[in-house]
């Protein structure tokens, strides 16, 4: 991961320069190993880097040996090794992972993201047809801005985040993930075509347990890829413990297997094994996991289990409600909304990054995403019916780059630390998002409760010969919310000091300019409020997307798993 910024067809670009550098500088937190910047004609890309594919050769901007094209990327692209194959003829000027998008785009044009598997957002100049075009992976893991200033409409900007545009242009907007943007039409346009995306069309596909298991073993696999430690955030949800376990298992595995020299070329790649047969974990032989909590936090006890029955080198951290409370302004800073949900999460692991970064670590696995894929929120036990249950699956996983992704890369990033998602992988996502709705829903007379296939999908119990993945009380411990696991008094401290800040003259007096998007509880106004503090520009607001739970579902208004009607109350700390 790192951080773009980009400006296309700008009027006086020479002058423009330095204070493009400035803005960049904004974002040096996302790219803190190197900066870079290639201005041609009057376009200027620059880029904070943060290494951790390609070490020693992977700065960019990236120019083409013929001088026409420059790449700017922020993200991992893991087939990286099978297009260099592909494209043999290419000279290749570094051993970044990004670099074969050049090629591609020299084959494929528009088309190219449809040929990259990974997590990313970029900008790519043509110099010959001095044009641009710009990408997002196809869930929105990475962050991509785009921006406009009314008095000059032929210049389009891109930055990794929303404060490099606030100056500078008057309409803002998220780019949608799955996309792809052309200077030479000035069209955005929509290149991720899966079936599933079409929130009306029901799957009927039956679930296939062993499907599951293997495909998200691949999804993990191939996200080892790294040339500097790496580690897992461990909360002791079954997310993330599933995904800590595979990580242990692929790490002792590929250091076993290079000894013995098994691996094909495919499995070494995957593995994050180079050409030399080195695992890319800078010497590590086990896998570090890291954890954080109000100390007693029922996510704390749970991941310290996990870890000691993975085999993890386990590293647990504690915060106070003060230190959450102290850390919101940086908070809504680095993560750009004033969602409620979004910034209860976000703020201990805002923190834990800190932590993680201070202990050499670069990049980490993290488990965003199954609760949306398999409808795991508990106020999904609400559903009516499977069509509507597999409609809000579908809108959940359509929103994540609002919404989880954005609070996973931004909370991560703050601090220079890379987080990947194995959970949304697009083979994962394919398969899973295929599944009859009806396996998914939870069936308290089957005794199905939520994220049922995915935790049958690792039980191994009938399988003398696997070794088991997880205690039997994780696998099936029920689904507590990151802002609910670190501690229940973190929410109820949030709420509490909401309710002394905000009088009640001031939240009965919401600005004229939040129109109809006006908070309705005193911790969203007061998080609204600090939000406008820091982007009082009315695009910035724009960018953000507010959640609360599905009313006509008879849901509870607060976003904590704690309201849903399932919640067993007797599991509180």
């Amino acid at each position: 991961m790192c951080g773009i910024f980009a400006a296309h067809k700008h009027e006086d670009v020479q002058a423009y320069k330095q204070k493009a550098l400035q803005l960049s500088k904004r974002i040096r937190h996302r790219g803190p190993d190197w900066s870079g910047n290639v201005l041609r004609n009057n376009t200027l890309l620059v880029h904070e880097r943060l290494a951790i594919v390609g070490l020693d050769s992977g700065a960019q901007p990236i120019t083409s040996p013929c001088g026409n094209y420059t790449l700017c990327v922020n993200g991992e692209i893991y087939n990286h090794i099978k297009l260099r194959e592909e494209f043999s003829d290419y000279k290749f000027s570094t051993l970044s992972d990004c670099e074969p998008i050049i090629p591609l785009y020299e084959k494929y044009d528009i088309d190219t993201p449809k040929y990259l598997d990974g997590m990313f957002a970029w900008c790519l100049y043509d110099a010959k047809q001095d044009r641009i075009i710009a990408a997002r992976d196809p869930v929105g893991i990475t962050t991509l801005y785009m921006g406009r200033n009314s008095l000059s409409p032929k210049t389009v900007f891109f930055a990794s985040e929303l404060k490099c545009l606030t100056d500078d242009c008057d309409n803002i907007v998220a780019f949608p993930p799955g996309h792809i943007y052309d200077s030479k039409t000035d069209k955005i346009t929509r290149y991720f075509t899966p079936d599933w995306l079409d929130e009306t069309r029901i799957p009927s596909n039956p679930v296939d347990y062993k499907a599951i298991r293997h495909s998200l073993e691949k999804a993990v696999r191939k996200r080892l890829m790294a040339e500097v430690p790496y580690g897992v955030l461990l909360s002791g949800g079954l997310d993330s413990s599933l995904i800590a376990s595979i990580a242990a298992r692929e790490t002792e595995k590929a250091n076993a297997e290079i000894d013995a020299q098994k691996y094909d070329s495919e499995d070494k790649h995957l593995a994050g094994i180079d050409d030399s047969g080195n695992l890319h974990s800078a010497g590590w032989s086990r896998l570090h996991s890291f954890a954080i909590g109000l100390p007693g936090a029922p996510d704390l006890k749970a991941a310290s289990k996990v870890a000691k029955f993975i085999g993890s080198i386990h590293h647990e951290h504690t915060f106070t409600l003060q230190e959450g409370l102290d850390a919101l302004d940086d908070v809504i800073w680095h993560l750009e909304t004033y969602d409620v949900t979004t910034i209860r999460a976000s703020t201990p692991m805002f923190l834990l990054s800190r932590k993680i970064k201070a202990q050499g670590v670069k990049m980490v696995l993290s488990g965003e995403g199954s609760d949306e894929i398999f409808g795991g929120y508990l106020y999904f036990a609400q559903a009516p019916n499977a069509n509507e249950f597999h409609t809000e699956a579908v809108k959940r996983v359509k929103n994540l780059h609002l919404a989880d992704c954005l609070r996973a890369n931004k909370s991560t990033m703050a601090w220079g630390l890379e987080a990947r998602v194995p959970f949304l992988d697009r083979e994962f996502l394919q398969l899973c998002m295929n599944i009859d709705p009806k396996d998914k829903m939870i069936n308290k007379e089957e005794g199905r409760m939520e994220k049922y296939i995915l935790r049958k999908a690792f039980d191994t119990t009938d399988e003398p010969d696997v070794k088991p993945y997880l205690p039997e009380e994780i696998l099936w411990r029920q689904k507590e919310q990151f802002s609910d696991g670190v501690g229940y008094s973190w929410i109820d401290g949030l709420k509490d000091t909401a309710e002394r800040v905000i009088s009640d003259d001031i939240f009965a007096a919401p600005k004229s300019a939040w129109g109809d998007d006006v908070p309705t509880t005193k911790e969203a106004f007061w998080y609204r409020l600090k939000f406008d503090a820091l982007f009082p520009q009315k695009t910035a607001a724009d960018t953000v997307m507010r959640w609360v739970p599905k009313a006509d579902w008879g849901c509870a208004e607060d976003p904590s798993g704690r309201f849903a009607q399932i919640h067993d109350q007797h599991v509180k700390n």
